[in-house]
């Protein structure tokens, strides 16, 4: 057991609170559903960039690099200035959703460079321009451009001409749980000698605003010591308690109060003078009263000034305890000395231990620096994530009076929802809150690190308080109501396989948990998302935003309703995923057995509709083009399939199950059942891959594309003419690119074309794109499905890849050359360019660049180049799983 195992082993035990402190600020708080209170749900417009220095949030906080307790109540960040700027640099700045011409989309330069599990060691990089940020150029350049142009980046403006930026390194490591300590290196990258204002900044999460509290009950900061060479700020909190923040050297200590500035923003007068700005006004304006010159408040800054020449670094070390009692000597080497260096080094080996356990074997070093950033963007995009969405419909006792239109207006109808957890996110600048689909994803490469911590972000989604009294689960802040891909007990059983697998821990208890929670998520389902009763799924959103020829969460133009392949495929994968579950918990109480026998019923009614056996009309397989396609049903009866090539269509390949030869004789009642049902309603199995035949070692498989089928859909998707692209496989179909699909509609006309790039649609905001560019977690379901078919049909089963190639491998070789081009986007070419980056030449060619690893949101179809959110770590942090494998395997069956 490595040391970071055993920390782990001991929070898990609770015998030490290890993740107690955590990367858990969110990159940004503004803008965000939470923190808006307008009438219409305008949460851009309500809380912009420009108020967050000003103005007190409700729900959470955001910094740059910042750590936070599990329950936010004291935050430390950093804050720069470089002399110029306008503001301090205490957030990341970034366009909102309406300014953006492809949505919101952050506007700095800043990466995960290292993490633990529970946050031993951390490690991040910003990168702070030495000239006056362009805040305005930014947005109103971007604001210029049509969806059709490119985004105007950061890199763009010619601020990092000359590499005229400070590299601000910022790394953390526990000597304990409640003893933290701080380092920041800051490099001048530059040609020139430049200074640089740091400001390590220690502050309360501000919880006294929105109710009638005492004075007595508000945290407060104050000066505890000043010695020669550094000073101590305490910290007390009425139930965090008390800490200490040692700061070495001898920095200006600057005070005031995170509340909020009501004279700046709305012309009323302030109830004190020292507000959340106060420092900033100090800093920028050399405004002396707006600090607290009696040194005490709920915000503080250790104001350092560093002048740095050209190439060399300067270092500031601080320490946040909850003791002083071996640190209150005055002896700033037992601080920040010999002792200080060594917890360094230790906790960067055993980290570096850690990630040998969980990645063992050879791997180059380029994989392995992509492999290791991907698991520190896992980690940094912990998050608290706080909103009680009853007291934000109805406002607070110490506000205004909630407008009217709240209470019918967005997620009026979730107002159980209470969310007050460390949620991993999908991106912390342009996603952060916590997604449900994009959650179960996010549990994949978890799982891999820290078991524990997976299986409570699945649980916590499947509470009372979060899970709806009829079983939806909730999409994500903007609209809980939105219907997301089902894809919980896929991300339950694969935590419990992986556990097992790479641990040795069978959690049947965990299982068994979510397993029940997940009955009334399935039932929700089915009777919500199945129209006319007869198994095939209408779904809505389901997370692809554009994919389709119209928005399918909202009302259709000509009425009537669509029929998912996607919809009705993801309930095949449910039922599956269920099945599985149930045999599974079936070797300890065989009541389970009786469960899985509904799920493998169900499932036969769900293969049988798509496949239209039973009733024609409902088909969403043409025979003709060998594909699944979503169909349009018209309210005078009418019904066609929209005849777009795009993933939708390859979503039935996900409802497949080989299982094991023991399976069936293991579980004799539900053995019988599925052989009275296999012998009595031949109508359903007959065009069904349904356990009849026994594969190889006599395996059995459950699947709704069967053999046929499966060959003549890979046959489209391996073309590289349409789906397969250098990089992964494309959400649609570069058929489209000569040839898109049109159809008319009371005049107007509705159309999908291949874009491989961003999106040039409105729909959905245009921050995503499912209309060419490759996305991981549709990727990493395909791997899967082909390794799940390969088990079954085995060597003797092959295709051609690329199609029309002449070259033919097994599906698991498939599934394995798939994984190599999805990894090959993070990683030197030939010609030691990384695809991720395409033409962009200073991460193509800088050497403080070069190696810095992005996790984007998709891909481009054709050229690999990162598009969309760029530290979406989430999902596409599946990568660090697929080296794994590649790894372990190769392209050898296990």
């Amino acid at each position: 057991m490595t040391q970071e195992e055993a920390r782990l082993a001991a929070d898990r035990d609770r015998t030490a609170y290890w993740k107690r402190w955590g990367p858990y600020l969110s990159e940004r708080q503004w803008g965000t559903v939470r923190e808006d209170y307008s009438p219409n749900g305008t949460a851009w417009e309500y809380f912009p960039h420009d108020h967050a220095r000003s103005r007190a949030y409700r729900w959470g906080e955001d910094g740059i690099a910042g750590i936070s307790d599990t329950h936010q109540q004291l935050c430390f960040a950093i804050a720069l200035w470089n002399g110029e700027d306008s503001i301090l640099k205490e957030r990341m700045f970034g366009l909102t959703g309406n300014e953006g011409n492809h949505g919101e989309d952050v506007k700095e330069y800043y990466f995960y460079l290292d993490n633990t599990p529970t946050h031993s060691y951390m490690k991040y990089l910003y990168k702070y321009p030495q000239h006056a940020f362009p805040y305005t150029q930014l947005v109103e350049e971007n604001r210029r451009r049509t969806r059709q142009d490119f985004e105007f980046e950061l890199l763009d403006t010619g601020i990092f001409n000359e590499d005229r930026y400070f590299d601000v390194f910022i790394e953390y490591a526990k000597a304990s749980p409640e003893d933290i300590l701080i380092q920041i290196k800051a490099i001048n990258r530059g040609p020139d000698p430049k200074t640089l204002h740091l400001l390590p900044t220690l502050w309360f999460r501000n919880t006294w605003s929105w109710s009638r509290a005492q004075e007595n009950e508000k945290p407060w900061l104050n000066v505890s010591q000043k010695a020669v060479n550094f000073s101590v700020i305490e910290a007390s909190h009425p139930t965090l308690g008390t800490r200490w923040l040692y700061c070495d050297g001898i920095p200006n200590l600057l005070f005031t109060n995170n509340e909020t500035n009501y004279e700046r923003l709305f012309g009323v007068s302030n109830s004190s003078p020292y507000v959340k700005d106060g420092i900033n006004d100090y800093v920028i304006h050399s405004r002396k009263d707006a600090i607290n010159p009696s040194e005490t408040g709920t915000k503080f800054s250790a104001h350092y000034q560093l002048v740095i020449a050209p190439g060399a670094m300067q270092t500031v070390r601080l320490r946040l305890r909850d003791s002083q009692s071996s640190l209150n000597n005055g002896n700033t080497e037992i601080l920040f000395g010999q002792e200080f260096e060594s917890i360094f080094r230790d906790r960067q080996a055993q980290a570096d231990e850690f990630y040998q356990r969980i990645c063992p074997f050879s791997l180059s070093e380029d994989m392995r620096n992509v492999q290791r950033q991907a698991f520190a963007g896992m980690l940094w995009s912990k998050q608290f994530y706080h909103y009680v969405v009853h007291d934000w419909l109805n406002g607070d006792p110490v506000g205004p009076t909630s407008p009217v239109e709240r209470k019918r207006g967005r997620n009026h109808e979730w107002s159980h929802l209470f969310n007050d957890d460390i949620l991993s996110m999908p991106d912390k600048w342009e996603y952060p809150w916590f997604a449900a689909w994009d959650l179960a994803f996010h549990l994949i490469p978890l799982t891999m690190l820290d078991p524990e911590f997976a299986k409570r972000q699945l649980s916590v989604l499947m509470r009372e308080w979060y899970m709806h009294p009829n079983g939806q689960l909730p999409a994500y802040e903007w609209a809980f109501s939105d219907v997301n891909p089902p894809v919980h007990a896929w991300a339950a059983l694969r935590i419990y396989q992986i556990e097992q697998k790479m641990y040795g821990r069978a959690d049947r208890a965990f299982l068994e948990r979510v397993f029940q929670k997940l009955l009334l998520n399935f039932t929700w389902w089915v009777n919500r998302k199945d129209i006319e009763g007869k198994n095939v799924f209408q779904g809505g959103f389901l997370g692809l935003d554009n994919v389709g020829v119209f928005d399918r969460s909202a009302s259709l133009p000509n009425g009537g309703y669509i029929n998912q392949a996607d919809g009705t495929s993801w309930m095949g994968m449910y039922c599956l995923n269920m099945l599985t579950i149930a045999l599974e918990l079936a070797k300890d109480d065989s009541t389970y057995e009786d469960i899985a026998s509904k799920f493998f019923e169900h499932f036969l009614y769900i293969a049988d509709a798509i496949d239209g056996v039973g009733e024609a009309e409902l088909a969403l397989w043409d025979e003709t083009d060998g594909f699944y396609y979503d169909a349009l049903h018209l309210p005078d009866g009418r019904h066609f399939l929209m005849k777009v090539r795009s993933v939708v269509g390859l979503a039935p390949l996900f409802a497949v199950a080989a299982l094991e030869p023991n399976t069936l004789e293991r579980f004799p009642s539900f053995k019988r059942r599925t052989e009275w049902f296999i012998q009595n309603r031949p109508d359903l199995t007959q065009n069904v891959a349904c356990l009849e035949i026994a594969g190889v070692k006599t395996r059995r498989l459950l699947a709704i594309a069967g053999q046929n089928q499966l060959r003549r859909i890979l046959h489209r998707m391996l073309d590289e003419n349409e789906f397969l692209g250098p990089y992964g496989i494309r959400a649609l179909s570069k058929f489209h690119a000569t040839n898109p699909y049109v159809l008319q509609v009371h005049g107007n006309e509705y159309r999908v074309d291949y874009e491989p790039a961003e999106s040039t649609t409105s729909l959905f905001g245009g921050n995503s794109n499912w209309r060419g560019p490759v996305w991981f977690p549709m990727n990493y379901l395909i791997i899967e499905s082909l390794q799940k078919y390969h088990h079954y049909l085995g060597d003797d089963f092959k295709v051609e890849c690329p199609s029309g190639s002449g070259q033919m491998m097994t599906l698991w070789q498939v599934a394995n050359e798939l994984s190599q081009r999805l990894i090959r986007t993070f990683l030197n070419d030939a010609t030691g360019r990384r695809p991720i980056y395409g033409g962009t030449e200073t991460f193509q060619t800088n050497p403080y660049w070069h190696d810095l690893i992005l996790f984007y949101e998709y891909f481009h179809g054709d050229e690999g180049a990162g598009i969309g959110a760029s530290h979406q770590t989430g999902w596409t942090g599946l990568v660090a799983k697929l080296i794994q494998q590649h790894a372990e395997y190769g392209v050898d069956q296990p």
